[in-house]
């Protein structure tokens, strides 16, 4: 692995965007692929087979290019198939479930946190096993969220109907008593200003795409692959899907004037 090879980042969809953004704003000299299944979004629903076997997919096009490290930015694919990624490619490989419930843990006075995802991220237990390994003291709160996928995908996150999206979402939430909210899922940071005006103030809303970007910064020079340039690099994204509506949420979320945004076959 050579340091000017670039960091693979896979989503299901446009979610690891928010993954994207934070590698641009701490690391912009480091080369990034990213490769977004938006043709088969949101990978939630789906049976956990299935999503390791798109992963598998994604990861495999992703070491053809030559990848130095990969970030699975999709908590559903992090939950059910990181270790088996972990055991099947050299580089390192790094989650976004790990950091998020440790940056909870720090940021929660009460020990009571909430945690709002996929289903198939809820379903699968990762942020429960994931807290509790940090701290046995800790309540967990949490909260499948089916419809906040759909609503980034479709590029309405900004709107009133977003809002209305959020606000009957969380309504289990309602009568609940924490201090930190987990976004465990990396679509959710995009829904942040609706999903803050809608939980109890004073809350404590957490990035896992923020803390994952903590960890990686430290692998690289753990494992001296750190790119040692001041020049920043364009970001290169595929899209399984149609690539000019994925164009339009890259500029909108990124701020880029002409990605570089392709579609790939998988």
């Amino acid at each position: 692995m050579k340091v000017d090879s670039p960091i693979g980042i896979i989503d299901s969809g446009a979610g690891g965007l928010t993954v994207v953004k934070e590698m641009l704003h701490r690391l912009p000299q480091e080369p990034i692929i990213y490769i977004g299944d938006t043709a088969r979004c949101p990978y939630g629903p789906r049976p956990a087979e299935e999503v390791k076997n798109f992963t598998k997919e994604m990861v495999s096009k992703l070491s053809d290019m030559g990848i130095k490290m990969l970030i699975i930015a999709c908590n559903t694919a992090t939950a059910v198939a990181l270790e088996e990624i972990r055991s099947q490619f050299s580089f390192p490989v790094v989650g976004v479930i790990v950091p998020g419930a440790r940056a909870a843990v720090q940021a929660s006075n009460l020990g009571n946190i909430a945690v709002l995802g996929t289903a198939g991220t809820i379903n699968s237990g990762a942020y429960e096993d994931a807290i509790r390994d940090i701290s046995t003291n800790s309540t967990i709160h949490p909260l499948a969220c089916p419809d906040f996928v759909p609503v980034v995908e479709s590029g309405q996150y900004h709107s009133e109907y977003a809002s209305e999206v959020v606000k009957r979402t969380l309504l289990p939430l309602a009568d609940v008593s924490f201090d930190a909210a987990i976004l465990g899922c990396t679509h959710y940071p995009l829904l942040q200003e609706h999903i803050a005006k809608h939980l109890p103030e004073g809350v404590r809303i957490i990035s896992s795409a923020v803390e994952t970007i903590r960890d990686v910064e430290g692998i690289l020079h753990e494992k001296k692959l750190a790119r040692q340039s001041d020049q920043p690099v364009e970001p290169v994204f595929y899209s399984t899907g149609g690539a000019d509506a994925f164009r339009l949420i890259v500029q909108d979320w990124l701020t880029i004037e002409e990605p570089d945004v392709r579609h790939i076959m998988l």
